[in-house]
């Protein structure tokens, strides 16, 4: 048996309770249109190469925080309300 809980407050939940919600983040890299010259052009082989070396150097888990991550969260209503009043919470 699956059992379900609040990932907030952690309320036990049943699988098919109404007021049982899922909240589904998506956080991903904003990348702009690439500008490429003639001249930047030439030196795109350099530039490909650099970043391959970096990236064989770097943390696989780095690498995947600073360009895609998803999350997936069981709520109770009582939280799904406090998400949708302030969905990125307090201000710091």
């Amino acid at each position: 048996m699956i059992r379900f809980e609040c990932d907030k407050c952690g309320r036990s939940l049943r699988a098919n309770d109404a007021k049982r919600y899922i909240v589904k983040i998506e956080v991903f890299a904003a990348a702009g249109p690439v500008d490429l010259e003639r001249e930047a052009a030439a030196d795109t082989r350099s530039q490909l190469d650099a970043v391959m070396e970096k990236l064989r150097q770097a943390d696989p888990d780095e690498i995947e925080d600073q360009t895609y991550r998803a999350f997936k969260f069981d709520l109770c209503d009582a939280c799904r309300k406090l998400l949708i009043a302030r969905p990125l919470g307090p201000r710091p």
